[in-house]
């Protein structure tokens, strides 16, 4: 039976119809028109500190405040791992480690608060924390008025109108540790499930240039890297690189350089056509680390230089009945498919934007001054960028290894195309 009532015998404020008012209808076939209550959807999307769809990985902390950390979910259980795993690489990042590095003194020290038991990851979120215990609040004093060039201070006022004057808050290289933490859990997956490597290294220092020809990533060992103070594995250009961030150094100046990738042993299959490319997803989070200016897969800028017959990476089987590709200009993913090959990229960083040089700048008043910055920074970002660069590789292909779990791996494979994870 359809029925009508006005809108005067509703309910307006939940929007259905009471039942007091259909006893007052006396035609039995009247159009009864309900408003429906739609309920709103109450869910905040989360403003860019989560990466991840599987293994997801949320940071946290800011550069001047109690701590930074991390919350890892979707681990898988049973992964062997302890917080002195994860100081390996957060060694590796953390300041104070030379005399081309910020000096400030912090030992990183994290601690696990849930997530693992007797060793284990059980399954159930990770979080790890990093106390700060070397903050300098007071050399923040000037900035906390005056926009510093080519810093996130103006752009964060913009967007919130409020912000974290020590240090940059949320902007500070800081905000790394995190990533590097849940970095290094995700590395032991890769390495244990298909004994994937990933190796960064330093290849440019402003104008000193490594020469590819100089490193093999078949053979390129973290001893090779970590054998001088600026990661390069050559030992001949790291005393050049060296020498030029020294030069900057006690001018109280900056420089940039670039940092190369490669990922071994990566297995066929990881990402997605389209919109979720595994070299997109690289992209992505490699431009989300701080100080990235530029991002350059396979052969990058230079492979424009050839022709299709020039750049093509031609197919071959191998002695073990693999299909391989004699060159590797693809950089190891193809279709946005991961083909077997090394993955190999490059990122470049810009020169450090906080320096202790005078600069022209305004205020929050917008005032034109000058402005020196005080504080303890990097001459050269990029020594220290090199865990920060495998930890996120390594984020994105854990990821990316448990989606080709859960839609490639559900139902047998076929043999003759697909390799077993």
């Amino acid at each position: 039976m359809a029925l009508s009532i006005s809108s005067s015998t509703a309910t307006k404020s939940l929007g259905f119809v009471q039942t007091s008012d259909f006893q007052k209808l006396s035609s039995p076939k009247v159009l009864v028109s309900v408003k429906r209550y739609t309920p709103r959807n109450l869910a905040v999307k989360a403003s860019g500190s989560t990466y991840g769809n599987f293994f997801r990985v949320t940071t946290y902390g800011e550069s001047h405040g109690g701590g930074v950390g991390c919350v890892i979910d979707g681990c898988p259980p049973r992964v062997p791992i302890s917080e002195a795993d994860m100081q390996i690489d957060l060694d590796r990042r953390r300041p104070g480690q030379s005399r081309i590095t910020t000096p400030r003194k912090e030992t990183d020290t994290c601690k696990i608060y849930s997530g693992v038991a007797d060793g284990l990851t059980t399954g159930s979120p990770i979080h790890v924390n990093v106390p700060n215990t070397d903050q300098r609040g007071h050399d923040y004093k000037e900035m906390s008025v005056a926009y510093r060039p080519s810093h996130a201070d103006a752009t964060y006022d913009m967007k919130y109108g409020a912000r974290s004057v020590q240090g940059g808050g949320r902007s500070s290289a800081r905000e790394t540790i995190g990533r590097v933490a849940a970095g290094a859990l995700a590395k032991k997956i890769l390495k244990l499930k298909c004994g994937t490597e990933i190796l960064a290294y330093v290849s440019q220092v402003h104008k000193v240039i490594l020469p590819e020809d100089l490193v093999d990533p078949e053979t390129l060992t973290l001893e090779q890297v970590e054998s001088n103070i600026v990661r390069c594995p050559d030992p001949e250009y790291a005393e050049k690189m060296i020498a030029a961030i020294d030069a900057v150094r006690v001018k109280g100046d900056s420089v940039g350089g670039v940092v190369t990738c490669i990922a071994r042993n990566v297995p066929r299959g990881l990402g997605s056509p389209v919109f979720d490319k595994l070299e997109a997803e690289l992209a992505k989070v490699m431009m989300s680390l701080p100080a990235t200016k530029g991002f350059e897969f396979g052969s990058g800028f230079t492979g424009t230089f050839l022709t299709g017959s020039e750049h093509n990476d031609e197919f071959y089987t191998d002695k073990s009945g693999r299909i391989r590709t004699r060159t590797n200009r693809s950089g190891g993913i193809q279709g946005g498919i991961s083909n077997g090959e090394v993955i190999n990229f490059r990122v470049a960083f810009k020169p450090t934007s906080t320096i202790s040089k005078k600069q022209n700048t305004v205020n929050r008043d917008k005032k034109e001054i000058e402005l020196i910055a005080r504080g303890r920074h990097d001459p050269c970002v990029v020594p220290r960028a090199v865990p920060m660069v495998e930890a996120m590789v390594a984020l994105v292909l854990v990821d990316q290894l448990l989606a080709q779990y859960a839609q490639c791996e559900l139902f047998p494979i076929n043999p003759s195309l697909q390799e077993p994870l």
